[in-house]
């Protein structure tokens, strides 16, 4: 039986080869701050539990919009779906113009930016937050939520938006 090295390809190098071919679903956090509105795209957004009902997810810096939806009472969590590829880049890089009137921006009654035809925005507050690193792991409480339309599943896998394929067993 031949032996297996795992220390062939090691820390941040091994996870980023690892996780580049994992498909991840994509979200659009947004807060409201006192400078503004802030946005990010996530693709580590996961559900944790029902009791109470609860997501996590992490964001890379403490800064920027991260920051903003870091020290947020409450956000909202969009998960996006194939019709929002092109917000979704446009959020997955600092410095691009955020919020126009082009992309649709509404607000919920309590002040955060939505996004209407969504499929769920999912309004939260923080439970715990976990510093690791330059990394910060959220673990939010849902508050409610807003749905839309069912639209085509989308997938971020080797840097790059997806849809889904068929389906292969049932």
């Amino acid at each position: 039986m031949p032996a297996y090295d795992a220390a062939g390809t090691t820390g941040a190098d091994a996870l980023k080869a690892a996780f580049r071919q994992h498909p991840a679903g994509v979200s659009l956090i947004t807060a409201h701050t006192p400078d503004g509105p802030v946005g990010l795209t996530a693709s580590s957004v996961s559900s944790v539990g029902i009791d109470p009902p609860a997501l996590s997810f992490s964001v890379t810096r403490a800064t920027g919009s991260a920051g903003g939806l870091l020290h947020a009472d409450s956000y909202v969590v969009h998960l996006l779906d194939a019709r929002h590829a092109a917000i979704a880049a446009t959020f997955a890089v600092s410095g691009t113009e955020r919020f126009t009137p082009e992309q649709g921006w509404r607000e919920l009654v309590t002040g955060e930016p939505y996004l209407p035809n969504t499929r769920v925005a999912l309004r939260c507050r923080t439970l715990h937050s976990l510093e690791v690193g330059s990394s910060v792991i959220v673990v939010a409480e849902i508050l409610g939520a807003v749905f839309g339309e069912e639209a085509e599943p989308m997938v971020h896998v080797d840097r790059k938006f997806r849809t889904l394929g068929d389906v292969v067993t049932n």
